[in-house]
């Protein structure tokens, strides 16, 4: 019997479900433009970019589909950065955003990363809500921002 939620690290064979629930979610928000994450290359094969060192991609499955997920991978020295969380319109509104963000925070720190930055949009305010509750401060604009659409930046320290 399937467990009704679990989060598991992304497998190949689950890259193009992650995909289009990331795109779908950009294009309910208006963001299905250049420079956002709709337009990266890896996209649809996100398990082999987070296979690589000092990252990690988790899918959350819902009676074994999946239904969200979220990324880590290095920004800077010491500080990764948070990425791809997305969700499925069927499971949003259970909290399970503060989950993943859990996970992807203990799994940062299992990779020796001291802090953990991200970048979102105005566009997307109920994320802005859970990453301001989950302890993210908002921060200027870094220099090299890789999705030059994104307008709202966050950091949090994990030690």
């Amino acid at each position: 019997m399937t467990t009704p939620l679990e989060l598991k690290p992304l497998t190949p064979e689950q890259d193009s479900a992650v995909a289009e629930i990331i795109r779908s979610n950009l294009r309910k928000f208006h963001l299905d433009i250049p420079g956002t994450a709709y337009y990266d290359k890896a996209l649809d094969r996100l398990s082999a970019f987070y296979r690589q060192p000092g990252r990690a991609y988790f899918v959350l499955l819902d009676r074994g589909v999946v239904a969200g997920g979220v990324g880590v991978a290095e920004f800077r020295g010491d500080c990764c950065e948070l990425q791809k969380l997305y969700l499925a319109d069927e499971v949003k509104g259970r909290g399970l955003g503060y989950a993943l963000i859990r996970r992807v925070e203990e799994k940062a720190r299992e990779l020796g990363y001291r802090s953990i930055y991200l970048e979102t949009h105005t566009n997307l305010a109920a994320a802005i809500h859970v990453y301001e509750r989950a302890g993210y401060r908002e921060i200027p604009r870094p220099e090299g921002v890789v999705h030059g659409t994104m307008n709202k930046f966050y950091l949090k320290e994990l030690f």
